[in-house]
């Protein structure tokens, strides 16, 4: 346990190294933006592209493994929705905490440390977790917000949820990735290189630009967003482990799965927060709270993974 508390430490330090350069204003929030734009766009799009590239397609897609984790992420879900309604809440609030209490931040935090810690065959199952959070659950939480305040759900709402989807680049380079490796192209040395070296900046970008981007979180309705993080951090992990015990997932997918289920709540909830303008201090403090906290989760998760 102390040595993969101490393996995950230098990834927690590097966040805690952004959130102190964002708390004195060394590093202002306008930097902070232009950082995650650069990770976002180009280093972890590299990263992720690389790594799709390189995938056995062939044992990349498990219908049990996709099964395992929309069924446990979605009882996670419904379990956020109800106690959010029992609450008070909208209909909007409820479906935002929900997605709150599931949604990891696989993208900057999962893929580079997931892999580091548990080796080159999580790459396939991190990149399988990642798109499901962002084609399923983020069309979903869309979709839903815009049904209760309009009512209905329009060709134009959905046309907007795809062109979102379309235009992410984690999931288009994900996608080239996976068609290149589909097309069995060899990397030529020269393209490799370049991808190993912007990929690389990706890891130390992406968790200094969450720690900078932690220090300028609001922090209010600290009782809901201690929930949500209780959600995150322990009810999603376990609901996946017994899900993916239940449909048969091979152990190290499924341990993947648990760590990635594992996660603090991502830095793009906030994004659709306050793009909706719905429940946005509930949902910063609960990724401050689930991001400080998972320092000793974490850890505690891939132990026990370890130990079968």
């Amino acid at each position: 346990m102390l040595a993969i508390f101490l393996q995950t430490l230098p990834f927690f330090a590097l966040i805690g190294l952004g959130w102190v350069a964002g708390r004195t204003r060394f590093f202002p929030a306008e930097a902070t933006a232009w950082l995650t734009r650069f990770v976002f766009y180009f280093a972890l799009s590299a990263m992720l592209f690389r790594f799709a590239a390189t995938l056995d397609l062939a044992a990349l897609f498990d219908w049990r493994f996709v099964l395992a984790y929309l069924v446990g992420s979605g009882a996670v879900w419904a379990a956020g929705f109800v106690v959010a309604r029992r609450r008070g809440a909208s209909p909007a609030e409820a479906a935002m905490e929900a997605h709150t209490g599931m949604t990891g931040n696989t993208g900057f935090l999962g893929v580079p440390m997931l892999v580091v810690m548990l080796g080159e065959p999580a790459i396939g199952p991190v990149l399988m977790v990642l798109t499901l959070d962002m084609i399923v659950f983020s069309t979903v939480i869309t979709l839903i917000i815009a049904a209760s305040r309009h009512q209905r759900v329009g060709l134009a709402t959905l046309l907007a949820a795809l062109r979102g989807v379309i235009a992410n680049p984690m999931i288009v380079s994900m996608a080239a990735g996976l068609a290149w490796a589909a097309l069995s192209l060899p990397l030529p040395a020269p393209a490799a290189e370049f991808l190993t070296l912007l990929g690389n900046a990706a890891t130390p970008g992406a968790l200094f630009a969450i720690g900078a981007s932690l220090a300028a979180r609001p922090v209010g309705r600290i009782g809901p967003a201690a929930w949500l993080s209780f959600a995150k951090l322990v009810l999603h992990p376990a609901a996946v482990a017994l899900a993916a015990l239940a449909f048969g997932v091979a152990s190290g997918p499924a341990g993947v799965m648990v760590a990635a289920a594992a996660l603090p709540v991502a830095g793009n909830v906030y994004m659709l927060a306050h793009h909706f303008r719905v429940a946005e201090q509930r949902v910063s403090a609960a990724i401050l709270i689930s991001t400080a906290v998972s320092i000793l989760t974490i850890p505690a998760v891939i132990h026990a993974i370890s130990k079968g």
